[in-house]
């Protein structure tokens, strides 16, 4: 690969974004750097102009007009911070909520359009060859990381069991094209959790960022004596980069020891790049490796196990 490579990709891009966005319908009246503040500031309620600068990359100048311009439009408050006193928190007013809001419903609206003539079987490679790009581009230039108090762990309220189920069915068929038989999967698991569970054993926490869920958790029983299992971790793309992953994984070692279990197990595949990395992390040893076709896929399964207590213990 080239510079040149790159460039062309980009100019390529541009020009698919820029068809789509005529007239500048998609911001107007905004620009794009005010609208990535809006979008910033809707996303996360604990932002001063210190986190924006840094996160967006911005020049302090540049981005102290802005912030005028929206406060002078009824679009944002200043307070004093939570944290130092030396600084000002920034939020959204009503008005600001409403207009980040219909940016945000303009966007979804054109990615929807781009999307619309993409070929269904073609969606599942696209979404890989996306992923592949912000995980290699993501190592070389990690994202920022937001406030760590915007990430809530919390068990699950009504219907957000069916949420671990809907959420792992879309994200696994956009990313990695599994059919319907993972998602029927998930269902059995979640399923057999909610009819019957002994919480001192095993739990399901959801993280929640800015409100809303952004990813899950389960820690279950497994067959073998002594043994929980991690199951169904999952983190939605738009959160990536907060640390839920690393939370989710320390929630469940965490738990599984303190509920008196020798040993944390799980399975997972080797395509889950990203997942393999976290449990490496956190101590898991791979301890088998199988070929299986599942999902409608040709995948590798691997088995992996931490010790949470000494034998003898």
């Amino acid at each position: 690969m080239t510079v040149e490579d790159v460039r062309a990709f980009n100019r390529f891009y541009t020009g698919v974004i820029g068809a789509l966005d005529y007239e500048r319908h998609l911001y107007a009246p905004y620009t794009l750097t005010e609208a990535r503040v809006l979008y910033e500031l809707a996303h996360a309620p604990h932002l001063d102009a210190a986190d924006l600068r840094g996160g967006l990359d911005l020049d302090a100048g540049y981005l102290s007009r802005i912030l005028n311009r929206f406060e002078e439009s009824g679009l944002i408050a200043r307070g004093p911070s939570d944290s130092d006193p030396r600084r000002r928190r920034i939020t959204l007013t009503a008005r600001g909520r409403a207009t980040a809001a219909l940016l945000e419903e303009r966007a979804q609206d054109m990615v929807g359009a781009l999307l619309d003539g993409v070929a269904p079987a073609d969606r599942p490679r696209l979404a890989e060859a996306m992923r592949t790009i912000r995980d290699i581009l993501g190592t070389a230039q990690p994202p920022a990381q937001k406030p760590a108090e915007d990430v809530v762990l919390r068990e699950p309220r009504a219907g957000e069991l069916g949420w671990i189920v809907q959420r792992n069915g879309a994200l696994y068929a956009a990313e990695f094209g599994w059919d319907a038989a993972y998602e029927g999967l998930v269902a059995r698991i979640v399923a057999d959790f909610a009819e019957d569970h002994d919480p001192r054993l095993e739990r399901v926490w959801i993280a929640e960022l800015a409100g809303r869920p952004a990813g899950c958790v389960m820690c279950v029983r497994d067959e073998a004596p002594g043994t929980a299992r991690l199951r169904l971790l999952l983190v939605e793309p738009q959160a990536r980069g907060h640390g839920i992953g690393d939370r989710l994984v320390r929630a469940v070692i965490d738990f599984a020891r303190g509920a008196g279990y020798r040993e944390l197990v799980l399975w997972t595949n080797d395509v889950l790049t990203g997942a393999r990395r976290l449990y490496e992390r956190h101590g898991f040893v791979l301890t088998a490796e199988r070929p299986h076709r599942s999902f409608g896929h040709g995948l590798v399964g691997q088995d992996w196990r931490l010790e949470l207590h000494a034998p003898g213990d």
